[in-house]
């Protein structure tokens, strides 16, 4: 047989190879939706922004960090009272400072199914007048940092024999790096769907001005080998703002609106 030939039976036995994968691949967002009711959404993490030395931003007479814990307790007690067979985990639930890079770690490590993050906004002035929420997911230009991440953890949502099969591939391989890719997106698009839910539930039924859903390129998202939302509940140095998000009642709305987007999302992944 002539070089030519081998060169494409080569390239053609390449070509198939890859049309395959991509196929496999492809099918997990079809199996969602085919096969959904095989996926059990089992693990939350909810993240507390700051503690400890790290206060965060201040307001007149309260700061980031604490706001950010009491809102995250009330929705941990929300999800454990209100769901079944959902593991919340916290990754700080005391007035401590954990590192950016050791909050993603607990979240990959017990293979989250969603992490939230909860913070305040904060405007430059002293005593701002810029108001609401405000959504973010992670940004395209950390898009590599997330791909280390689900380089890590995508394993677990794939098959068991992951690593075995694909053995003879190297980091950088082209079968890694489009298994990768596609977990990527199926997460950004999670992630915006879940920030979108949340962002509703903000808006209509609380009733509270909304800045939206946007990309932003935030570290402690983008190191999330899941899909991940950052809640900024207000600013923290507006007037009104601030009394809502140190009130009981603020907080608890609050809580109950990223619960009532969990379900929605949940029962969107189950097929329920």
């Amino acid at each position: 047989m002539s070089a030519i030939c081998l060169k494409s039976n080569y390239i053609t036995t390449f070509l198939f190879f890859i049309a395959g994968l991509f196929s496999a691949t492809l099918s997990f967002g079809q199996q969602d939706v085919a096969n959904a009711s095989r996926f059990k959404f089992k693990t939350v993490i909810i993240d507390a922004g700051h503690g400890g030395k790290d206060p965060g931003a201040h307001g007149a007479y309260s700061k980031e960090k604490n706001v950010a814990l009491s809102i995250a307790k009330k929705l941990r007690d929300l999800i454990l009272d209100e769901t079944t067979g959902i593991k919340v985990v916290m990754t700080r639930s005391t007035d401590v400072f954990i590192e950016l890079h050791k909050r993603t770690d607990i979240a990959n490590s017990n293979n989250g199914n969603l992490f939230i993050s909860i913070h305040c906004n904060s405007s430059p002035q002293r005593r701002g007048t810029e108001r609401g929420t405000l959504l973010l997911v992670y940004g395209f230009h950390r898009s590599q940092e997330q791909r280390e991440a689900l380089r890590e953890n995508a394993a677990i949502y794939i098959e068991k024999d992951y690593k075995d099969k694909y053995n003879g591939y190297g980091d950088d391989a082209v079968v890694n790096t489009i298994v990768l890719n596609a977990f990527q997106q199926k997460y950004r698009k999670q992630s915006i769907q879940f920030g979108d839910m949340v962002n509703q539930e903000f808006k209509k039924t609380d009733g509270r001005h909304s800045l939206g859903v946007k990309e932003q390129g935030v570290l402690v998202l983008a190191q999330s080998g899941m899909p991940a939302v950052l809640v900024e509940t207000g600013f923290i140095n507006n007037p009104s703002d601030e009394e809502y998000l140190n009130s009981s009642n603020g907080q608890s709305e609050i809580a109950r609106s990223i619960l009532r987007a969990l379900k929605q999302y949940r029962n969107n992944l189950e097929g329920r």
